[in-house]
C-alpha cells in the first residue's frame, strides 16, 4: 500500500509526539531526530510490505490455471502466500 509523503510525515509525528507524552520514554536525541527515524521505520515496513505483496501476487500469477483477482480462491491463495512470504523473511 502505498502512502503519500505527506500522510508518512503526519505519522511520524504522531509518533514522535506519543512517544514524548509518555513518562516511560526519554529522548536522547532531540524530537526531530526522532521523527526522522520513525520515517525511516515506517517507510522500511512499508517497502518490505510491498515486496511481500507483489511476491504473492507473482505465486498467484504463475499457476497453471488463471486465478482472478477478488474471488474467494484468489483471496484464500493471496493471504496463503502473503503469510508465508512473512514467515520466510522473519517478520
Amino acid at each position: 500500500m502505498r502512502i503519500s509523503r505527506d500522510k508518512l510525515n503526519k505519522l511520524a509525528h504522531t509518533v514522535a509526539d506519543t512517544l514524548a507524552e509518555m513518562n516511560e520514554v526519554g529522548f536522547n536525541e532531540d524530537r526531530n531526530t526522532i521523527r526522522q527515524e520513525a520515517r525511516k521505520a515506517l517507510e522500511v515496513l512499508l517497502s518490505d510490505e510491498a515486496k511481500i505483496d507483489a511476491a504473492a501476487r507473482n505465486k498467484i500469477s504463475s499457476q497453471r490455471k488463471i486465478i482472478l483477482e477478488g474471488t474467494q480462491e484468489w483471496e484464500i491463495l493471496y493471504r496463503k502466500y502473503y503469510n508465508d512470504e512473512v514467515k520466510r523473511l522473519g517478520i
